[in-house]
């Protein structure tokens, strides 16, 4: 059975789609992705149900044959569920009528209508989940070059804002990474261990299946390729709150790296810039018929605006929300919910969607980044000396004591930026300073390119753990701790 709903695209994209719907999980979420899961489910039952010899597997064939998405009308099962609750029974009579004689009597046996969508959503997610990990890996992939090529590019690190100390644009893409591939592997523990088959019949016992049921349940998850669980899980629902978490972990990762990228894309800052492709030889024509080029504006000619990272950051954004109600909705009565359950279908689809949209805008970011080293030395350089204000102090404190030599540097580094002034030539001025520290003792702590403490091996940890997940060698061999 393919992994890839593809025959059923062709719906048409929304007017927001453009930006929040990006990608391929956009297609895998469709309403006729999710006819063709159920679809899916309900020929998976029939092959289990023949293989625990319930029918001949000759039944089980012919309803596999009319479990085609394109033999149903969506819309007519989308409005026939309002008389039931859920779009199955519709879909059940449909298929019923489609298969016929005495094959038509075996379609459904035993099942419920959550069990077949409960199915089909942990169908949907895990194909969803085939190219929204491989956006983030993407992503993370273009973190790791970013990395390993800026690991000596000197910038101002930055905290509450505020420049703080040097650091270089290496350490920032490898927390970048460290990030995406923790995301991603928490998606593809999650694809392995909770995506799991449902199967428990009107109450959670199997009844009308007699003694077959628990075979039935195994052949199902295994035709279908899902765990099989210990038990049906019609009321305990944290398989679907364990996915939810996982993408909103994902969305917070885009988001962060996103939102990072649209800072040091500021004007006033200009360290990083979102390129234009290299097989994009010509601008696009907008639908007046002019030309229109990546990140203007439809009123200022000079705007470039960093689009995908904006983008990136709008979908994150969105995923909080979905992922309350997800959870929310896990309280649910007795064996089967009234209402809760329901409340999980579009929030689940419009997670998958919008965290899927969001890794295919950063993958988009990430590989066509381009960083102005000379921006970023010139802006660590604002503040003249000021980013190595701690190095000073940590200098005099053996001297003065620890706070003495704070209040001394602090005093010097106001009027510094009060003048403004370099902090060297403050500092030469003090004889409360100069006494301890000699000016040349002084340039040399403020070299911020000799301050940056662990840095390197902090970015061959993560380019360490990245190659290690796609099979390759690490860039030292160092031994991580656990």
């Amino acid at each position: 059975m393919s992994e890839t709903p593809s025959t059923l695209a062709g719906s048409s994209p929304g007017l927001f789609d453009g930006v929040l719907a990006r990608g391929e999980v956009r297609e895998a979420t469709s309403d006729r992705a999710w006819l063709q899961a159920m679809l899916d489910v309900e020929a998976a039952l029939a092959r289990a149900e023949a293989r625990a010899g319930l029918f001949p597997p000759a039944i089980a064939d012919e309803i596999g044959r009319a479990c085609r998405a394109e033999h149903f009308d969506v819309a007519a099962i989308g409005r026939s569920a309002a008389a039931t609750g859920n779009p199955v029974p519709a879909l059940v009579r449909a298929l019923t009528a489609q298969v016929g004689g005495v094959g038509g009597g075996e379609v459904h046996r035993g099942a419920t209508s959550q069990d077949i969508l409960d199915s089909a959503a942990m169908l949907i997610a895990r194909r969803a989940l085939l190219p929204l990990s491989a956006d983030l890996d993407g992503a993370a992939r273009a973190a790791a070059r970013l990395a390993e090529r800026h690991r000596q590019t000197l910038m101002a690190g930055r905290t509450l804002l505020q420049q703080a100390l040097p650091i270089t644009f290496g350490l920032k893409a490898a927390g970048w990474l460290s990030a995406l591939d923790g995301a991603t592997a928490r998606l593809e523990e999650i694809a392995r261990s909770q995506l799991a088959v449902q199967l428990g019949g009107a109450a959670g016992t199997l009844a009308s299946l007699g003694t077959a049921g628990p075979a039935v349940m195994g052949f199902l998850g295994e035709e279908l390729g899902l765990a099989v669980p210990l038990l049906p899980w019609h009321s305990s629902r944290e398989r679907v709150a364990a996915l939810a978490a996982a993408l909103g972990v994902a969305a917070g990762a885009i988001g962060k790296v996103a939102r990072d990228v649209t800072l040091l894309a500021q004007t006033e800052v200009g360290e990083a810039h979102e390129g234009e492709r290299a097989e994009a030889s010509a601008p696009a024509a907008s639908a007046e018929g002019a030309p229109s080029r990546r990140g203007g504006s439809s009123t200022l000619p000079h705007k470039n605006n960093p689009i995908a990272a904006i983008s990136a950051t709008a979908c994150a954004a969105r995923a909080p929300g979905l992922v309350a109600t997800l959870l929310a909705a896990m309280v649910q009565e007795h064996e089967r919910a009234a209402g809760a359950w329901h409340a999980e279908w579009r929030p689940l689809n419009d997670l998958l969607v919008t965290v899927g949209s969001a890794a295919a805008w950063l993958r988009d970011c990430l590989e066509r980044l381009t960083i102005d080293q000379g921006r970023m030395r010139a802006n660590l350089g604002a503040t003249h000396g000021l980013l190595l204000s701690e190095r000073v102090t940590a200098a005099l404190a053996p001297h003065v004591g620890r706070l003495v030599a704070h209040d001394l540097v602090t005093d010097a580094c106001a009027e510094a930026a009060a003048a403004p002034r370099p902090l060297a030539e403050v500092l030469a001025a003090r004889p409360a300073i100069t006494a301890w520290l000699s000016p040349l003792e002084v340039d040399v702590l403020l070299d911020p390119s000799d301050y940056l403490g662990s840095t390197q091996l902090f970015i061959d940890r993560a380019l360490r753990v990245h190659a290690a997940r796609h099979g390759d060698a690490g860039p030292r061999d160092e031994v991580l701790p656990p």
